[in-house]
């Protein structure tokens, strides 16, 4: 028997093989993905607070590079700018405990897991197995012979390939990936929101430290003034009147320090719950809030795209959209395929794995479809349109990301002023309840004049705590809305 058909049908499968190789490295069809275009501002509008870094001015005629993204910020563990252990050891608590967190981390391991299951698609599938089958025919049947009961015993494999002529594939795998990077950037912004929550609910929490440790030294002071009115009543120096004037205002401090406490509480069960530890397993020293505001480096706008991890997660879903209409425009297209299968086939087992026993089949075959009542298109078309869906997201994203760091900086500069000016009340508040302590004692004046001037003065205290603790609480928030220490070189690739 002549051997050369199966060297043409070898010859034939060869260049059949070689043409799919060369087809599969082929251009995608579809169009290939840009960044959508955003401008960012040259500087920002504010920059008046002192707790804030700006960089130098670019020399005359813009020789500055362009900035990488962690150039001058802060990077990996934020917090620790506060040089505070109680908030670090806090903060550390929340990776391996948040359960948040550990939801945001397994959606994106589900993402990544995506990306294997696309470029599976690009391989060939291959099965195998032996299989036994007895069977008895009638002897009666047309055409019977001799043989009527048997043994089938095979053994064989199958091989099936769609190469990725147009591109379809390859855009599925990119898509995967990018929806990946989309979710790590999820992941991130989740991270970042943790933190920055646990850390404005401490400093919350410090500030009505504050609040309580002022209310219990006038608490104290109070104390001290109804023992001066009851002596003064006994020496007829005073009236029931000015005793019921100190007690009034002893009691309603005493109010005010239990209302702080239970404020307190309630921050107190949120840090718990950050940290998944039952609130009633948990508890903070109190330390009142009285360290300096620390300098947070404000970097340029231009860097604010490349450190917020919600515009990293934006974009990266415009780049998984873009590729989907790649993948809608491949459906115009025809759909090749190659297969083949082999293996060994006979009804005795003797004889099963010997050369005659061999069998094999190779082959190919193309689908086009012809009509389908305009689905291909309606699905093209709805590709762009989420890709433009996404892309206005983006450009969304980016002007509210700039627009909060404009808020944080006001939020800064405004409370820095207010501080300001609450410290020169607190001094004159102190210097007038000295002096009518002066007048009271010598005289000169009623209790009244001492109770109105200590109001005035605790008031004014608590104001100013207030505005410690606003400041702090702002600053955090400036720190997660220029992205905290993250930036795009953390995305997996």
């Amino acid at each position: 028997m002549s051997t050369a058909p199966i060297g043409r049908r070898a010859w034939a499968l060869l260049a059949l093989g070689a043409a799919a190789a060369v087809l599969a490295g082929c251009k995608p069809v579809g169009p290939d993905y840009s960044r959508p275009n955003v401008t960012a501002p040259p500087v920002y509008k504010e920059t008046g607070a002192a707790s804030v870094t700006t960089p130098p001015p670019s020399p005359n005629g813009g020789s500055w590079q362009p900035a990488s993204p962690s150039d001058g910020m802060l990077r990996g563990k934020w917090w620790e700018v506060y040089h505070d252990p109680e908030l670090n050891r806090l903060e550390d608590m929340i990776a391996p405990a948040n359960q948040t967190l550990r939801a945001a981390s397994e959606a994106y391991l589900a993402a990544r897991d995506q990306i294997a299951n696309a470029r599976a698609n690009l391989y060939p599938t291959l099965s195998a197995g032996p299989a036994y089958q007895h069977d008895k025919l009638s002897a009666n049947r047309p055409g019977a012979t001799t043989l009527h009961e048997y043994n089938q015993l095979s053994l064989g494999g199958q091989a099936s390939w769609e190469p990725d002529f147009w591109g379809r594939i390859r855009r599925s795998v990119e898509s995967a990936r990018a929806s990946a990077q989309a979710s790590a950037a999820d992941l991130a912004v989740v991270d970042l929101a943790l933190h920055a929550e646990l850390a404005q609910d401490y400093f919350q929490l410090r500030g009505l430290d504050l609040q309580a440790h002022l209310l219990e030294t006038t608490v104290h002071d109070d104390e001290h003034q109804v023992e001066l009115n009851d002596r003064l009543l006994k020496g007829g120096l005073a009236t029931e009147v000015v005793v019921a004037q100190a007690r009034t205002e002893l009691e309603t401090v005493r109010a005010a320090l239990i209302d702080v406490q239970q404020n307190r509480d309630r921050y107190e069960h949120a840090i718990a719950t950050l940290i998944n530890v039952p609130a009633a397993q948990f508890s903070l020293a109190a330390a009142p809030l009285n360290q300096a505001l620390p300098q947070i480096p404000l970097g340029v706008p231009s860097q604010l795209a490349e450190r917020r991890p919600d515009i990293a997660a934006a974009e990266r879903r415009v780049a998984a959209a873009n590729e989907q209409i790649g993948i809608a425009i491949s459906a115009y297209y025809p759909t090749i395929s190659l297969g083949g299968s082999g293996g060994f086939e006979s009804t005795h087992a003797g004889t099963w794995l010997q050369g005659p026993s061999a069998l094999w089949s190779l082959g190919a075959g193309a689908t086009q479809l012809l009509f389908d009542a305009g689905q291909r298109h309606a699905l093209t078309d709805a590709a762009r349109h989420s890709y433009e869906s996404d892309a206005a997201t983006y450009k969304a994203t980016v002007l509210g990301a700039f627009n909060e760091v404009e808020d944080s900086l006001s939020d800064l500069r405004v409370l820095e002023q207010e501080s300001t000016v609450e410290d020169r009340a607190v001094v004159a508040a102190q210097r007038s309840l000295d002096l009518s302590n002066q007048r009271y004692k010598g005289g000169a004046t009623s209790y009244l004049e001492v109770l109105v001037a200590e109001t005035a003065l605790l008031t004014n205290q608590r104001a100013q705590a207030d505005l410690t603790t606003r400041r702090f609480v702002a600053s955090v928030g400036l720190i997660r809305a220029l992205g905290g220490g993250w930036d795009t070189t953390q995305l997996p690739k």
